[in-house]
């Protein structure tokens, strides 16, 4: 066939037809501490998210999707890299990815399509902190990143600054979030002689969870529900377990957020700034839809962790339950069917999938496993299992219907999530689930590399559950 410059033959991965076309994009669109609380996912019954729901019903929506760390440094460094935080010891919110061994050689994922011939571009938070730059070869910036923030907290909460939450600025457009959609769209409305690899990073729901005053008129305070919960959901949990996700956490407690009665305002802060950062995602979409880039583009929306909400009676991230490893994730674009798929997949397999859609040649070093498979057909077999760890020895391992969980001082869970979705019953001392017990047991990993860095608040947490 006759090649024309600009052009290169591709088959459809969802077929057999051959034809010519321009090498596809790709769109990350990161959003972050976003649990499942999104329309199609039902994880809260009043969350509106029109437009997320609106991309998943045009790809496929991943329900069973885990990140491979509940901390955001680790989670991004692991999808970025495609590497696990065992092998690369970056396991809390220090140190960046450069500073681990495996990284010497190792592309990350915008690097590799830089080097591919892409376009590589982003703005907002992609990476953690000061990484954005490093790997984007353009970085539009952080655009005030969690700000604004008001001269004094609206809440009495004594912690952590970051910790507020309430009606905060006047308008969408004091929003860091609205600023990086505007970048976002004014670089998606150009022309290009080149494929792009361009990733677009929120940063609402994380704390502060503020937003103008119309995204929390659509949550009445004396309408919102609360999650459903469990009295006693701890019992049967161990005390390590119980000390890894409480001790020199900067968080409320759940104690403070319920003797101060903030459980509500919590949840309808958290769903405001949900529905803003909703809006924002809609306005990519809009513009991608507008433009020249319309139909030869992978769009791929994802969180990088779960948060809680007072389940197992604790608030935040760091948490390898479902709450705290469980994330939002689809992925749209040329040849891809609408569907849903249950299998255990997890951000590090976003890497490889991607090199895949775009013919680019795999990397034996990458970790994750390629979707096209379940791209191509949601519902086909998958041999594998999904990781998620908060330090060394803390693992869960989830498959279609189970999640088990180690930690570090030999402690256990396991959960039938078919019968169980809130993970309430732990079922570890269950004849019944001894032989699949064993079976999710044997995929901990033997080799754990020693943790990197020091002093950040997931190395205090960690620290002091082994201490105890």
């Amino acid at each position: 066939m006759k090649i024309i410059k600009g052009l290169i033959v591709s088959f459809l991965f969802m077929g057999s037809a051959v034809f010519a076309q321009q090498k596809p994009n790709v769109l990350l669109i990161a959003v972050d501490d976003l649990n499942d609380w999104i329309g199609v996912l039902g994880g809260h019954p009043q969350a509106q998210t029109p437009n997320m729901d609106r991309l998943s019903k045009r790809g496929v929506l991943f329900t069973n999707a885990q990140c491979q760390s509940p901390v955001c440094n680790p989670s991004r460094a692991s999808m970025m890299s495609s590497l696990y935080p065992s092998t690369t010891g970056i396991y809390f919110l220090n140190p960046s990815f450069a500073a681990s061994p495996k990284a010497k050689g190792h592309l990350v994922m915008p690097k590799r399509f830089e080097k591919e011939g892409f376009e590589v571009s982003a703005a907002g938070k992609l990476f953690h902190s000061s990484e954005n730059k490093k790997y984007f070869k353009e970085y539009g910036g952080s655009y005030g990143g969690f700000g604004p923030v008001p001269k004094k907290k609206i809440t009495s909460f004594p912690g952590h600054p970051l910790w507020d939450w309430g009606v905060y600025p006047e308008r969408d457009d004091q929003m860091p979030d609205a600023k990086i959609a505007a970048w976002g769209e004014k670089k998606l409305a150009l022309e290009r002689d080149k494929p792009f690899f361009m990733g677009i990073g929120f940063y609402r729901p994380h704390v502060p969870q503020f937003a103008p005053q119309k995204w929390f008129d659509m949550y009445p305070l004396d309408e919102v529900q609360l999650p459903k919960m469990k009295k006693d959901d701890l019992a049967d949990i161990s005390q390590y377990g119980i000390d890894l996700t409480r001790e020199k956490h900067v968080a409320p407690t759940y104690d403070w957020v319920v003797e101060n009665k903030e459980e509500k305002k919590l949840v309808q802060s958290y769903l405001a700034c949900v529905s803003f950062v909703d809006a924002q995602v809609g306005k990519i979409l809009d513009t991608l839809d507008a433009s020249p880039h319309k139909d030869n583009t992978y769009v791929v929306l994802y969180s990088d962790h779960g948060f809680h909400f007072g389940e197992k009676e604790r608030y935040a991230k760091r948490s390898i339950w479902a709450d705290g490893s469980r994330v939002p994730m689809m992925i749209a674009g040329p040849g891809i069917k609408p569907g849903v798929s249950h299998k255990p997949v997890q951000l590090m397999d976003i890497y490889p999938t991607l090199l895949e859609l775009t013919s680019l040649n795999a990397d034996p070093k990458l970790e994750g496993n390629s979707l096209v498979q379940l791209l191509r057909n949601p519902q086909s077999d998958w041999p594998h299992y999904a990781r998620s760890s908060f330090g060394p020895g803390n693992y869960a391992i989830v498959s279609e219907r189970y999640r088990y969980i180690q930690y570090n001082d030999g402690s256990e869970e396991f959960y039938d999530r078919s019968k169980d979705p809130h993970e309430w019953n732990n079922q570890i001392k269950n004849p019944e689930y001894a032989s699949m017990i064993a079976k999710h047991r044997e995929q901990v990993p033997a080799e754990r590399a020693p943790i990197l860095g020091q002093n950040s608040t997931g190395h205090k947490a960690f620290n002091a559950a082994e201490a105890k």
